[in-house]
């Protein structure tokens, strides 16, 4: 498994297994069979969910902790300053573990840079290892790290074939931020898999469009996690490290026309801004 080293020091696994819109009993069912089959980093959110079954395959995998990688994420509800070491507790309480390896804003909106001192505060205390961003705009970020004693290690943000975020890595580049990416696969797009140039060079190097495409994103220093309940499709995105495309081959690749599947829209709607009791409707 490849690793990138984050701007705080720490290692990031780049490739890992995500479990948004699953419920607790998937979780619990496919979950095992990942870490069977080699992830080791696991991503969930706190709105997902689902972490108390993910604390709970945690402790019965038998993988020592130190091995495993786990991103979870705050709502906006959790950003305030006097709410976010709470909410810290209740998130470890809820995982069963001593420490979150990445814990990140979820949505840009809210009291995030007020929040951002709990979150720093977190490290400190070792509760926390490494903190970031999700869905932030450059602009946004930038308000962060203007106060920003520990500088956000990751953002995560849709980024896929059609939507590189060229652009957004060049506005950050100077402050060493690693990017993950959600929607790697274009949620899948059949237009993305069956586009010329990755069946073109799955045939070429035996592999599927999907896997060609997974490696694009390794080879792009992306860190991922696709979803999938699948055992064949786990299998499939870890069957990626024995092939390299050449620079022609990410050059055209990076060549497709550009649109989001997704727009993160500027103003906080509704749902971003529910309150709720996240302990209560773990499943």
């Amino acid at each position: 498994m490849h690793s990138v080293t984050m701007n705080d020091g720490n290692k990031i696994p780049q490739l890992g297994y995500g479990v948004f819109q699953m419920t607790s009993d998937e979780v619990r069912a496919c979950l095992p069979r990942a870490i069977e089959a080699g992830y080791r980093h696991i991503d969930t959110a706190n709105m997902y969910l689902n972490e108390r079954a993910v604390g709970e395959v945690i402790a019965a995998c038998g993988v020592p902790r130190e091995e495993l990688f786990v991103t979870t994420k705050f709502f906006p509800q959790s950003y305030p300053y006097e709410k976010c070491a709470e909410a810290i507790d209740k998130t470890l309480a809820r995982l069963g573990l001593d420490y979150i390896d990445l814990l990140l804003f979820h949505q840009p909106y809210g009291e995030y840079v007020d929040g951002w001192r709990a979150m720093e505060e977190a490290v400190r205390a070792g509760k926390v290892h490494s903190i970031g961003l999700s869905n932030f705009s450059a602009e946004k970020v930038q308000e962060v790290l203007d106060v920003a004693t520990i500088k956000p290690a990751v953002l995560q943000v849709e980024i896929n074939p059609y939507w590189n975020q060229h652009e957004l890595k060049a506005e950050l580049a100077e402050h060493g931020i690693t990017f993950e990416g959600w929607y790697p696969l274009g949620h899948g797009d059949a237009g993305l898999l069956n586009a010329p140039v990755f069946t073109e060079l799955a045939a070429r190097y035996g592999k599927t469009p999907a896997q060609v495409i997974m490696r694009w994103h390794i080879q792009e220093g992306n860190v991922v996690f696709p979803k999938t309940l699948s055992p064949a499709h786990m299998d499939d995105n870890l069957d990626i490290f024995d092939f390299e495309l050449t620079e022609d081959e990410m050059a055209r690749i990076n060549a497709l026309p550009q649109k989001a599947y997704y727009h993160v829209a500027d103003e906080a709607p509704e749902w971003a801004m529910a309150e709720v009791d996240v302990d209560a409707a773990q499943q």
